[in-house]
């Protein structure tokens, strides 16, 4: 079933062209990965789609009555509201059934609204909305309902504006980078949500085990025009190699010809036959084609890197706590000349304030931080560039110098250092106000780089850059000769740069594991499976003392009494509790609480003649 048709949408802005038309369609239950280049108009893509914008030509058309829900990259949460708050505020249709149903309370007189509202909070399901946003924030954990939004991280955030997309219930969902600002926890919740729930969704994530294990189509915009594969990441790498395989092979033979048609063209005589005017013309589209080039730069940099003496950073007992908050207790490391750290740890744990301490911008509170004579930082931090007013992207690389220094003695200009980094001439003049923000965490990345750094610390690297750039990002660290810490939530990256990590379990602990991501989480898994063995082998022995044998002065319908007594009663007892929940939770009208009143009454006498009965039997029993 067709769930929406994208027909020949484009984007610009004045000359500026975002990206040319382009048609697409969603299906129900079709898991749809958007990849394409920074800068090539992703979010602008998702944008419209969602109707928050509008394209420049072409239309998006839904099937009738489809319930939409998207998540953007940064949510739009009013900062004074609760958590709660910004649930019940929310555009959601359920809300308003409720509201609808309220109202309709207030006006008993009116029976016809009132069975009208009544039907509708039955047809929705809304009787549990309450249950249905705490349970979801409570796996969110986001336990606080009363902290309010101008006080949360940005991760926190971001779990409101999920809470809000799933709430609405919806058959397609539209997902801009959903992992961004999430604990490593909440990405593998999320995950594993999202491959099993029957949903439609559409996303742009650079998240690549995000998208290996829930994705089952990839939409490629490359070079303006759109590839689709039906499969997940690694089909989607295997089949786009072999597609450019195929372009190597088709630009090959058209260059072939076009050199062929070129010796043609100029042996010909100045009068021209039909035939002839026909071939002419042919070769104008030869020429273009043959004339096209990918770009494909490749990011190569062997940068000459300070000298690094046998002295880098040492951490002697160190102590760091805000408040009751501990974040280091007593805590001991001495950095090597090649070590290559990943930091782990959920939201609020102290991973940022480590970093502080590191780098100076800290101070600890007992123990002593030692630095290194030749140690110097490069550091990437999640705050990203701060371009003056009117400032182009050639004029942020120059602040750095004109040249960067290679080995061998070789040197680098910045328009040179630029283009390795996907900014061709032309890009390069472009103000950086205008950049996406995938390319303005490339310009950035590229500014701490060429700083020449021998200690490379980069907190959230991958946090908006599209899967070319990693990928070249990648390459670069692991030739990098230097200390590497890195914090990240991408476990992919992480599982191919770090080779042990530093685990932030909260309270002061910090675990020193050696090994990368993966290697952790079975290690994480081998160790909850052992618990639950253990747990299980304990309820055994329980069970099986529970399940000796007893003598019993009970004859087998006594037996069979006492079994249905257990049962009714644990009924009863339910039965019971949501009676109660109904006058705590509900708006009554004086009459429906008289005749719960009643109700509650007798099912209370009914429970205690039935555990008198019980008592009775059970005391029977040797």
């Amino acid at each position: 079933m067709n769930l929406l048709s994208i027909e020949g949408i484009s984007k610009s802005y004045g000359e500026k062209v975002i990206f040319k038309p382009i048609s697409f369609g969603i299906n129900k239950g079709q898991k749809i990965a958007l990849i394409a280049k920074n800068g090539s108009g992703k979010t602008s893509i998702l944008n419209i789609i969602a109707g928050e914008d509008t394209p420049n030509e072409g239309s998006v058309i839904y099937r009738k009555g489809t319930r939409v829900a998207y998540l953007a990259q940064e949510p739009n949460l009013d900062p004074k509201l609760t958590v709660e708050e910004s649930i019940l505020q929310a555009d959601n249709p359920t809300i308003k059934i409720i509201s609808d149903y309220e109202r309709a309370l207030e006006n008993p007189e009116d029976q016809e609204a009132y069975q009208k509202a009544f039907e509708a909070m039955d047809q929705n399901q809304a009787w549990d909305f309450e249950n249905q946003y705490k349970q979801i924030l409570s796996k969110l954990k986001l336990n606080d309902l009363n902290a309010v939004v101008g006080s949360l991280s940005g991760g926190q955030k971001k779990r409101i504006a999920l809470c809000n997309a799933l709430l609405k219930q919806p058959e397609l969902i539209i997902l801009d980078e959903p992992t961004n600002h999430l604990d490593l926890e909440m990405i593998e919740w999320l995950e594993a949500y999202f491959a099993k729930e029957k949903l439609t969704l559409l996303m742009v994530t650079h998240d690549r085990y995000f998208l290996e294990r829930v994705c089952n189509e990839i939409i490629e915009l490359d070079e303006g025009d759109l590839y689709s594969y039906k499969g997940n990441y690694s089909y989607y790498l295997e089949k786009r190699e072999a597609r450019l395989i195929q372009e190597s092979v088709e630009a090959h033979k058209t260059k072939l010809h076009f050199k062929k048609e070129l010796d043609w063209m100029r042996r010909q005589p100045k009068a021209r036959t039909t035939k002839s005017k026909s071939r002419i013309e042919d070769f104008k589209i030869i020429k273009e084609k043959a004339s096209q080039r990918r770009n494909e730069h490749q990011v190569q940099l062997e940068i000459n890197m300070e000298r690094l003496g046998s002295k880098m950073i040492e951490m002697h007992k160190v102590q760091k706590a805000f408040g009751e908050k501990i974040i280091l207790d007593q805590f001991d490391y001495m950095f090597q000349r090649n070590d290559r750290i990943g930091i782990i740890g959920k939201n609020g744990t102290g991973k940022s304030t480590f970093l502080n301490l590191l780098t100076s911008n800290d101070t600890p509170d007992a123990g002593k931080i030692v630095w290194g004579e030749t140690l110097k930082f490069g550091y990437y931090t999640q705050n990203g560039i701060k371009a003056k007013e009117g400032q182009k992207v050639i004029d942020v690389i120059k602040e750095f110098g004109d040249f960067i220094p290679l080995k061998k003695g070789r040197k680098i200009s910045a328009q040179q250092l630029l283009e390795r980094f996907l900014f061709d001439r032309k890009k390069q003049y472009d103000f950086v106000e205008k950049l996406s923000g995938g390319e303005r965490k490339r310009l950035y990345l590229c500014t701490v780089l060429i700083q020449n750094p021998n200690f490379l610390i980069l907190d959230e690297p991958t946090n908006d850059l599209d899967i070319v750039t990693l990928n070249v990002l990648e390459s670069f660290l692991l030739d990098f000769p230097g200390c590497l810490l890195v914090v990240s939530h991408d476990r992919y990256f992480m599982d191919k740069i770090v080779d042990h990590l530093f685990v932030f379990q909260g309270a002061g602990v910090i675990e020193d594991f050696p090994g990368n991501y993966s290697d952790y989480r079975v290690y994480e898994d081998s160790k909850t499976e052992e618990r639950n063995n253990s747990n299980t082998n304990e309820k055994k022995i329980k069970k099986e003392w529970k399940e000796t044998p007893k003598k019993t002065a009970l004859s087998f319908e006594e037996q069979k009494e006492f079994k249905k007594l257990e049962r009714e009663i644990e009924k009863s007892e339910k039965l019971k509790e949501e009676i109660q929940n109904r006058f705590s939770t509900e708006s009554l009208t004086p009459k429906e609480i008289e005749e719960l009143s009643i109700q509650l009454g007798k099912l209370e006498q009914e429970l205690d003649e039935k555990t008198t009965r019980w008592f009775e039997l059970s005391a029977l029993q040797g």
